[in-house]
């Protein structure tokens, strides 16, 4: 496991997410949408799965976890795949199950540079290279890609994470 917990407020993880595309407001403590969340990072790469609500959604996956963030730079040299599997399964031991229409991410073709499969430019490669499955469009046009629950990875905790060993399930961060 490459990736160790963080939260919506962290300044080195905001620090990542200032470069991400899709960032709205650089520079502001929050860079995670409101509701449920997992945040993870690494050294160069950060990572979030949002749960918003199904009622509150207007895409056609309500319910499904999205990954609302993912960007990888240097100094991290893991694949990006990799990073995604684990990810997964941090996210699978953060919220439990995952739920029926399993995740769903978004790929902006204007803002992500395409590689060439077999000469063809190609978007969401490494996605599919870490199980998933290219879902259509959204409204606005956006790559969707959806991973089906029974494609992910089991759970595993990501660093940064311990037990309490006196009897209780319960889970504490540690302080770094």
């Amino acid at each position: 496991m490459n990736w160790e917990i963080s939260h919506r407020f962290e300044e080195r993880t905001r620090l990542i997410a200032d470069r991400h595309y899709n960032r709205q407001k650089p520079g502001t403590p929050q860079f995670v949408p409101p509701g449920r969340c997992c945040v993870l990072v690494t050294a160069g790469s950060f990572w979030v799965t949002s749960w918003p609500f199904g009622e509150y959604v207007k895409h056609r996956w309500p319910g499904a976890w999205i990954c609302s963030a993912f960007r990888k730079e240097p100094p991290c040299e893991v694949l990006a795949s990799t990073l995604i599997i684990e990810a997964l399964a941090a996210t699978r031991w953060h919220f439990g199950d995952p739920p029926d229409r399993g995740m769903v991410t978004f790929i902006n073709r204007n803002k992500v540079k395409p590689i060439k499969v077999r000469g063809i430019e190609t978007w969401g490669r490494t996605w599919e290279l870490a199980g998933f499955e290219p879902d259509g469009e959204t409204k606005l046009g956006l790559l969707a890609f959806r991973i089906r629950p029974e494609m992910m990875p089991p759970p595993c905790p990501p660093l940064g994470v311990t037990f309490n060993l006196w009897g209780s399930d319960a889970l504490q961060l540690a302080k770094t």
